[in-house]
């Protein structure tokens, strides 16, 4: 592969000038020559201002080199000029559509890519301020993405560091053929819409090996209403990660006008995270074929900022606002899950749409209070008239739902608090399997099951 050091066009690599002119003149030269690799040498920090990749380019920062994003906001590409415009704003998302600013952007770049042991330093904190000790947020949305890859097929990313990520961190958006590969993001937990990789519009994605650590949501597959253009969210693995978050861990959705289908999450740990596997669909697109499986998870709550109330699985359907019908959540399998939190499962769907097909199989729910906020709560923001319930928190709590089975699993209490209560409260559900389901209520005086108007199909405890 044919390689172009950044400091034979000119870049200083000293922390202080800005080497953007330097490295894109090397990203520029090694796409007219047909490709090949751009290298950032190690031992030196390179300060620069936003970047564009290309064709078959490769972006290598090499162990022991930092590439330091600029703090001022001018020097930012910006794909989408439409700022806090209230037109193209989505009701209960900062985001406007395409990303604002963006640090390291690609478009029609097929064959791209990032890579090396280096450090991508985001340098977020020059747009932060503190709302409160736990809450770090600024005044003006959206702050600068990351990496932003538009309409790039075959792209790949591999090796490398991210940290302070002032918004979302690595979003590639209408791609095919995607492979994401033993990256770390390092992000402070304080730090709100700092997520870590968001798949929008993009297929055959695998995320594999990799370390995330971020406020707001680890890996967060998306179908936004500023990349509509392009196709469903499909054929996505995520294998082998390591999560922590202070939102969810795993989240597909809320932004979800295309649907999402064909997903696998296997052999990952969640730890210290607020929520830990979530679907959220509120806008037309839905969810289906999707399959979790040797998943450790571990829940807290941070503080009430944060969405969420410590649940280790979330699935909700909800009409974002009166203009917007939701699409439909089915055919949802975990299997041999271990979770251990301050709160237990929630399937949520609405009165007219309910959620299909879920099923859990091996899999074990301790509850047990840790933190000092708050039990006996469920968060089912964002939606029409959805807010923060207040409710016994209960193994799994069911409502609005068909064809939920539940085979092989327990619930288990470790911390009881007052606010704990049902192995299992269900409302509203048709066809709910129980097959040597295991659980007694945190309170010996309650039964394990309460439900109403519930029809089953097959039941067998333990």
């Amino acid at each position: 592969m044919k390689e172009y050091n950044v400091l034979h066009y000119g870049a200083v690599g000293d922390g202080r000038t800005d080497d953007a002119k330097a490295i894109q003149a090397a990203i520029d030269a090694c796409e007219q020559d047909g490709g090949g690799r751009v290298t950032l040498e190690s031992g030196r920090t390179y300060y620069s201002a936003s970047l564009r990749l290309k064709r078959n380019v490769e972006l290598y920062i090499q162990k022991g080199a930092v590439l330091k994003a600029t703090s001022t906001l001018e020097d930012y590409i910006r794909p989408n000029l439409l700022i806090n415009d209230p037109k193209t704003a989505l009701i209960g998302n900062p985001v406007t559509g395409k990303p604002s600013f963006v640090f390291l952007y690609a478009y029609d770049a097929p064959g791209a890519s990032i890579a090396g042991e280096g450090v991508i330093d985001a340098n977020g904190h020059a747009f932060l301020k503190r709302k409160d000790r736990y809450y770090v947020t600024a005044d003006f949305y959206p702050r600068p993405t990351v990496i932003y890859f538009e309409k790039s097929d075959h792209i790949s990313f591999r090796d490398f560091t991210v940290i302070d990520a002032p918004f979302w961190t690595l979003h590639p958006a209408g791609c095919d053929d995607v492979l994401i590969d033993a990256i770390r993001i390092l992000n402070d937990l304080d730090v709100a819409n700092s997520d870590g990789i968001d798949p929008d519009h993009c297929s055959n994605v695998r995320i594999r090996g990799c370390h995330i650590t971020c406020a707001d949501d680890c890996i967060c597959l998306k179908a936004s209403k500023g990349n509509a253009e392009y196709g469903p969210c499909e054929n996505i693995i995520v294998e082998g990660c390591t999560l922590v978050s202070t939102s969810a861990a795993f989240k597909i959705g809320t932004e979800g006008v295309g649907s999402f289908r064909n997903v696998l999450v296997s052999n990952c740990i969640i730890s210290r995270s607020n929520r830990g596997l979530s679907i959220q669909i509120r806008d037309g697109g839905s969810v289906e074929n999707v399959r979790f499986s040797n998943i450790l998870i571990e829940t807290r709550r941070f503080c009430p900022d944060w969405w969420g109330t410590a649940e280790p699985v979330v699935i909700t359907c909800f009409d974002r606002d009166a203009n917007t019908k939701c699409g439909h959540i089915r055919n949802v399998r975990f299997e041999n899950v271990t979770a251990v939190g301050e709160n237990g499962v929630l399937i949520f769907g609405s009165d007219d749409n309910h959620v299909e097909d879920v099923t859990f199989e091996n899999c074990c729910f301790t509850l047990t209070k840790t933190s000092k906020w708050d039990a006996g709560l469920y968060d089912l923001r964002p939606g029409l008239g959805r807010e923060v319930i207040r409710q016994n928190n209960a193994g799994f709590f069911l409502r609005n739902a068909d064809g939920v089975t539940i085979e092989k699993t327990r619930v288990c209490w470790g911390n009881v608090c007052d606010r704990y209560s049902y192995a299992l409260d269900a409302e509203n559900v048709t066809e709910l399997r129980l097959i040597r389901f295991a659980g007694k209520a945190a309170d010996p005086a309650l039964p394990p099951l309460r439900t109403v108007n519930v029809t089953f199909a097959g039941e067998e405890l333990a």
